[in-house]
C-alpha cells in the first residue's frame, strides 16, 4: 500500500472511531448538566423567651397590734347569752341552725361573708324573715383585712353590705366582725364610719377546728356566763359537730341564762 493511501486509511479509521465527521453521522453533543448545590440549612426559630415583666410587689401589710384595740363588743348587753354564727350562709348548715333556733323560739346574730350572701340570697332573706340580726363578716373572710390600707378595708365592707342588701334591701346591718378576730384600730375606725359596730366574742369553743360535739358543748358550758357572746360557725367547712352540739346547747343556755339579741 502506498504511503499516501495508508495515511488516508488511518485518518478515516480515526474519524470513524471518535464519531466526528464521517458520512451519514451527526456528531453527538454533550450537554453540560447544571450543578446541584446543597439545600440551604434552615435558620432555627428563636426559642421563646420567658416574660420579663416585673412582678407586682406584694402589698405591704401593717403589723398586727400586740393587744386587741379597745372598743370591741364582747358582751350581749343584757344578762342573757347572745349566740353568733359566722361564715355563712351555707345551704347545708344554715337551714339546720335556723330550724333549731326556731324550735327554741330564740334568735341569734349571723355574721355573713359577702361572697356567700351573693350566692345564697334566699338564705339571707330567710335569716331576716325569722327575726335574726345581721353582721358583716368581710367579702371573702379575709383574716388580714385589718392590716390593709383604709381604702381597701372600706371597699371590702361596702361590697359586702351591697351583697347583703341586694337580698334584704331594708334590713339593718348593725355589726361587723373581723375574720379570725385579727382587729386593728384602723379597721375599727372604718367600720364605725360605715355605721357598723365591732363585734368580738367572749366564748370560743373552737368549733372551726372540727372538734367532736361533746368537746364543743363542754367548752361553751364551762366558759359561758351572764352576758356572754358565744362564737360558732354555720359554714366554712364541715359543721356537722356544731349542729349536733347546738341541739343541746341552745335549750341548755336558754334555761340557764336566756338567749337574747345583741344590744
Amino acid at each position: 500500500m502506498r504511503p499516501r493511501t495508508l495515511l488516508a486509511f488511518v485518518l478515516g479509521l480515526v474519524l470513524l472511531v471518535t464519531g466526528c465527521g464521517g458520512p451519514g453521522r451527526t456528531p453527538q453533543r454533550v450537554t453540560a448538566q447544571p450543578s446541584v448545590s446543597a439545600a440551604p440549612t434552615p435558620t432555627p426559630s428563636p426559642k421563646p423567651q420567658p416574660s420579663r415583666t416585673t412582678p407586682k410587689p406584694k402589698p405591704t401589710l401593717r403589723p398586727l397590734p400586740k393587744k386587741l384595740p379597745t372598743g370591741l363588743h364582747r358582751r350581749s348587753g343584757s344578762p342573757g347569752v347572745a349566740l353568733t354564727f359566722d361564715d355563712g350562709p351555707d345551704p347545708r348548715y344554715t337551714p339546720q341552725i335556723l330550724a333549731q333556733l326556731r324550735a327554741a323560739h330564740v334568735t341569734a346574730t349571723f355574721c355573713l361573708v359577702g361572697k356567700q350572701a351573693k350566692r345564697y340570697p334566699n338564705l339571707v332573706a330567710q335569716i331576716v324573715r325569722e327575726g335574726h340580726q345581721l353582721c358583716n363578716h368581710s367579702w371573702r373572710h379575709d383574716v388580714d383585712l385589718g392590716r390593709r390600707p383604709a381604702a381597701e378595708i372600706r371597699a371590702d365592707l361596702e361590697r359586702t353590705n351591697r351583697a347583703i342588701r341586694a337580698a334584704v334591701p331594708e334590713a339593718p346591718i348593725t355589726w361587723f366582725r373581723q375574720p379570725g378576730g385579727r382587729w386593728t384600730a384602723e379597721e375599727l375606725t372604718v367600720a364605725r364610719k360605715l355605721g357598723l359596730r365591732p363585734l368580738h366574742w367572749s366564748v370560743d369553743p373552737q368549733d372551726w377546728d372540727h372538734p367532736p360535739a361533746k368537746k364543743i358543748i363542754a367548752r361553751v358550758e364551762s366558759a359561758a356566763h351572764h352576758g356572754s357572746v358565744v362564737l360558732m360557725h354555720d359554714a366554712g367547712g364541715d359543721r356537722t359537730q356544731t349542729m349536733a352540739a347546738c341541739r343541746r346547747l341552745i335549750p341548755d343556755l336558754k334555761r340557764r341564762y336566756g338567749i337574747v339579741r345583741l344590744r
